[in-house]
This record gives structure tokens, sequence and C-alpha cells, in this order.
């Protein structure tokens, strides 16, 4: 078996569309995992979902279910649900698993960012079959992959995803809205980096958090992002063979982000090591 995994949002805090991102994408968050053309996976509901939605209801067979992962409920994250196409769609169904915010179960969350002050359609009116199952660090099994959820250094529950693939054990890590820097004060142990990194080993493929230049990153502490230098460190300590920034600064267009990439790849020549940096582009496919 074969798993293709493509961008189709890969900015971060809102969309940017128009000719300074016409490259590297403007949509936010969403990756998906697909196993043969049958078994779907999602990671993140940004502005990219519905992009996706579009292709897969242009496909003579959709896939029946569709598995939707959370890292959390900022709004950058889940603003693609309420126009993602295979929800009207009888018969269908979508599982979305997410973290609860402050005691809140996450289907709460979802319902309340589609209630009519917001939003002209509720939830419940959508013809999918709609689970929604609240999520924990830890880990758990869904179509043809073991996920490990683990919690991220960002304001509210975030959680990364590594995820492996049952049977021939490829492993894809997404690791997006994290800092890795001293900033902030997270609820998280004294070893969570130790802990992280002991998640990545073996991973084949990271996509991490790179939104912020190193001269931005001072001002920014706490805002929970990190460097595309800060990255390449963790790929390296984890023994990640390739690495993807991701969460592009909204600001940057793309000439940035090729600035972002350029010293992102000199540092990790620096550093020693094979790792392959990249940066991810709206539209992109590979398969794991």
């Amino acid at each position: 078996m074969t798993t293709r995994v493509t961008f189709w949002g890969v900015r971060g805090s809102i969309p940017t569309p128009g000719p300074r991102t016409i490259r590297y994408g403007g949509n936010t968050p969403c990756v998906s995992l697909e196993r043969d053309g049958h078994s779907m996976v999602v990671l993140d509901a940004g502005s990219g979902l519905r992009v996706l939605g579009h292709e897969l209801m242009q496909r003579e067979v959709p896939p029946g279910r569709v598995e939707l992962l959370l890292t959390h409920t900022h709004w950058d994250h889940i603003q693609g649900i309420p126009f993602f196409k295979p929800l009207s769609v009888s018969g269908v169904q979508v599982r979305v698993w997410g973290a609860p915010q402050d005691g809140i179960p996450i289907e709460n969350i979802l319902r309340r960012q589609m209630e009519p002050m917001v939003f002209p359609v509720p939830l419940r009116a959508f013809a999918a079959e709609i689970e929604v199952h609240d999520l924990a660090p830890g880990s758990f099994e869904i179509d043809g992959f073991d996920v490990e959820a683990v919690r991220l250094r960002h304001p509210g529950v975030t959680l990364g995803f590594v995820l492996a693939v049952r049977g021939d054990g490829r492993k894809l890590a997404y690791v997006t809205d994290n800092e890795l820097g001293a900033g902030g004060d997270y609820p998280v142990s004294a070893d969570w980096r130790e802990q992280l990194v002991a998640s990545l080993r073996g991973v084949d493929v990271l996509v991490h958090d790179a939104m912020y230049a190193e001269h931005m990153i001072k001002t920014r502490a706490g805002w929970g992002h990190s460097t595309p230098q800060q990255a390449v460190e963790v790929a390296l300590e984890a023994g990640v063979r390739r690495l993807v920034l991701f969460h592009h600064e909204p600001e940057h267009d793309d000439a940035a982000v090729d600035r972002q990439l350029e010293a992102a790849r000199e540092h990790a020549v620096q550093l020693g090591g094979t790792l392959v940096v990249d940066a991810a582009v709206e539209g992109d496919s590979f398969l794991l």
C-alpha cells in the first residue's frame, strides 16, 4: 500500500490570497494522508479544507469516511469546516478528533463557531454523519494508522500528531503551532523537549511550525511559534530524515519564505548531518 501526503493549506493565522503568496499558497492549515485512494486522514481544518472538499466531490468514488484530527481550535485551524462540501453528502461519515479547551468539549466549540450570530447554517444541518470525539495526549488508532498525540507549547491545549502507517512503519509527524524556544509559560513538564524528541525518533517526515524569522522571535516570545532554525535543530536532534517548514507567517510573501528556507538549509549544513529541508507548498504532494 502507498500513502500520499498532500498540502491543502500551509499558511498561519489568516488566509492570504493574492499574487504575493501564489507560489507557496495562502490557505490556512490542512494536510491529508490517503492510503490507496480509500482511507482519508486529514490534519487540521483551516481554509485549505474547503479546497480538499471540492477535490473530493470531483471523484467518482469519494472516501466514505474522513478522519479529521484537530491540533487545536484557534480560528485558522477550524475555519474550513463550514465550507467542507462532503459534509453536505448523505452517507459520508466524518469523525472529528480534538482536545477540549478549558473544560469545554470539542463538539461544543465546533457548534459554537456555527451559531447564528457568526454563521448562517448550524452544524446539525449537514447531511453527513458527524461524530466528534474528545482527545487527550496518548496513543490511539484510526483507519490504517497508529497515532500518538503529544502536547505542544502553544496557547490553549494544542496537540501534535505522529502517524505511523500500519503495516509498513513509515511515519509522519505533524507539529504545527509549537514554541521550541524558551518563551512562554506553558503547563508542560520540565523534560518536555526530551519527550518530544523521543516521540519524533524514527519519523521519516516532520512537518513543523517555522512561522517567525530569527529577528522576529524575541518580540513574539509566548505566542506559540518557532523559527526555521529551531525546527532544524529539533529535527536533527531526533534524527528525522526530512523536515518540511510549515505555518508560514501571513506577512511573508513568497520571496520571504524563500529566504526562510535558504536560512534553514544553511543552518542544517552548518550543524552537519543529512537532513533534507523543504518548505510546505499548497497543492504539493508526496508518497510517504
